[in-house]
């Protein structure tokens, strides 16, 4: 087997090991992606269309790409004024209600590469969304669908053509792909719990062993502070288990400017340090940017990673320009 195919069978074997579902430095604006039970919690149609270029600079480096659109559905949540309000403002705090039981419907599409190595997933989710007391709302979720696993043998020199690596039949395969997770939330908070991959499947086989999916144990939590009649400050974290991996988190700061836009600071454990930038630019659209300067051994060789994310908001009866959950 050549340099490269050993290469790639190590980073195969080496994938149980590490985070094997995209990595986001947008996730809060976007939690949908990593929790199902976020489908549903806007009064609109939330659709977004997002793209990271993780590492520039290294070449295979991972580059994802996806497109999200959630819901919800039930008269009484779409009539009854919950979300109608800008969350940035003092009076969003003063007038919030709990959201009358409804449900939430979403779609995602997500293709990532890494490499020779390519994911690429479609799957549906469904949530339910119950108000606890007149501020408080719990919301559980699950996502479903599956995920192609394919390694490009095109762009492999083989020395061996025999290798069952590559000839075995296992260098594309279909998977089922399970998430699940609960929210709770208020006005100005949040704190959710999700886990991806719940079915363990085998993906390839090599001579240097079998990669299998892991689960990955996801936690999350946000709060809105208002500390002028123009400031809001937005702290979010999210701490992610992977066995047998470190435990890793993301510590987040946000600073939004009335419902207009926003500016905010990340950090990743022994991976990179963040700046993001946000612009609500109507009741249609608002788009976020972010830039991670890489603070690990890949930063001899990376220019950092850059990720875009353009929200659109349909069927926004309430004109609302800044999304209640984007923290």
């Amino acid at each position: 087997m050549s340099r490269i195919l050993t290469g790639i069978a190590l980073l195969i074997t080496a994938g149980a090991q590490a985070q094997q579902k995209p990595q986001y430095t947008q996730y809060p604006f976007n939690n949908y992606l990593i929790n199902p039970a976020f489908a549903g919690i806007e009064n609109y149609i939330d659709l977004k269309l997002g793209h990271r270029s993780q590492w520039t600079g290294l070449e295979g480096a991972p580059k994802t790409t996806y497109l999200t659109i959630n819901a919800p559905i039930g008269e009484g949540f779409l009539n009854g004024g919950a979300g109608s309000g800008n969350p940035n403002e003092r009076s969003y705090l003063r007038n919030y209600m709990a959201a009358e039981p409804h449900h939430g419907v979403g779609l995602q599409l997500i293709t990532d590469k890494a490499g020779l190595i390519s994911q690429n997933t479609l799957a549906g989710s469904y949530a339910y969304h119950l108000g606890l007391s007149s501020t408080s709302n719990l919301a559980v979720g699950v996502t479903a669908g599956v995920s192609q696993y394919s390694i490009n043998s095109s762009e492999i020199t083989i020395e061996n053509p025999i290798d069952p690596a590559i000839n075995n039949g296992n260098n594309s395969k279909w998977s089922p792909d399970v998430s699940v997770g609960a929210l709770l939330y208020g006005p100005n908070y949040y704190a959710g719990a999700s886990v991806q991959q719940v079915l363990s499947q085998s993906i390839f086989s090599s001579n240097s062993g079998q990669s299998k999916t892991v689960p990955h144990f996801l936690f999350t939590g946000g709060l809105r502070l208002y500390m002028t009649d123009d400031l809001t400050l937005m702290p979010s974290v999210l701490v992610k288990f992977i066995n047998p991996a470190p435990t890793t988190y993301d510590v987040n700061m946000k600073v939004a400017f009335r419902n207009d836009f926003w500016v905010g600071g990340s950090y990743r454990k022994d991976d990179s340090f963040g700046a993001l930038v946000g612009l609500n630019l109507s009741s249609l659209i608002n788009i976020g940017y972010s830039y991670d300067l890489t603070t690990s051994s890949l930063n001899t060789v990376s220019r950092g990673s850059h990720e875009i994310v353009i929200g659109i908001m349909l069927n926004n009866t309430y004109n609302v320009k800044c999304p209640q959950r984007s923290f």
